[in-house]
């Protein structure tokens, strides 16, 4: 039985041997007899003891190594632009946030310093469990820059989720009491957690419960967490009544607070796009 998958090994080798394909300029070694590659000049064969016989079987000469060596990079590229791909397809819950990027960044944006340097210094925020608070006037590029820092780590294949309160509470809807726990507790195993636009979520005493319950899972996992909203600073500062106190008590501790004021981006976003639909709909865009 051994002689016989001995047999079929040799035969195995042999076959390498023979398929090595042999170009026009490859040549033979005088002094070994092996395979040699007529453009790089290393071996396209080898000696090897099996078995106490020589044998003589296929390799890749120099050249055929390094080719395999860039199809091999490519492919470790492929699969990590996949890996991103499938993390960003997870942990951004609206399309639109993956246009937000640091590349698409108002130079004029003040704040955009902060969210580069939080990015470059992430390692050292995610240690200390340290946020970020984006609160502020509407339209002024809160999400946007939230959206950039989720982007740009996601490119470092750290995981981020962008998601908002009311986005949780649908997804939470109909769930058991089991399901529910287990929903909630996936949100901690993402590195970073980005809340978008706190506040514009109905407000019922089951709201106020499960936004506390979120924050406080985020608070005591001691990972970060960024929260945008329009909320202004005063409010969170000296908040209404016990619930919400519990509530932003955690964030202020947590989050570093960012004013966002200055002009309205989605403003002057719109305005031009009803500029140019105008002068479509007009026929000026012809002209």
């Amino acid at each position: 039985m051994i002689d016989a998958v001995a047999d079929e090994v040799i035969k195995g080798m042999e076959n390498a041997a023979d398929m090595n394909i042999k170009a026009a300029d490859d040549y033979m070694d005088a002094d070994t007899g092996l395979l040699m590659c007529g453009k790089c000049h290393t071996k396209k064969q080898k000696k090897i003891a099996f078995l106490g016989e020589e044998r003589i079987v296929g390799c890749l000469c120099r050249c055929a190594a390094e080719e395999a060596e860039k199809e091999r990079e490519k492919h470790r590229a492929e699969e990590e632009l996949l890996r991103i791909q499938q993390m960003k397809s997870a942990g951004l819950q609206d399309k639109t946030f993956y246009g937000y990027t640091f590349e698409r960044c108002d130079a004029s944006q003040e704040n955009a310093v902060y969210a580069k340097r939080y990015v470059e210094h992430f390692s050292e925020m995610a240690r200390t469990g340290q946020g970020l608070l984006f609160w502020g006037n509407v339209g002024t590029g809160k999400t946007f820059l939230a959206g950039c820092i989720a982007n740009a780590l996601l490119e470092q294949k750290i995981s981020v989720l962008m998601t908002s309160f009311p986005k949780i509470l649908n997804a939470l809807g109909g769930l058991y009491s089991s399901e529910r726990n287990a929903y909630l507790a996936s949100l901690n195993r993402y590195t970073l957690l980005v809340i978008d636009d706190m506040g514009i979520e109905r407000e019922t005493q089951y709201t106020v419960e499960t936004i506390y319950t979120v924050i406080d899972e985020r608070y005591k996992s001691g990972k970060p967490f960024i929260i945008t909203t329009n909320i202004q600073l005063d409010v969170l500062k000296k908040p209404q009544d016990l619930e919400h106190a519990r509530i932003y008590d955690r964030i202020m501790e947590r989050c570093m607070p960012v004013f966002f004021g200055g002009k309205n981006y989605r403003s002057e976003l719109g305005q031009g796009n009803r500029d140019t639909a105008k002068k479509i709909l007009t026929g000026a865009a012809d002209n």
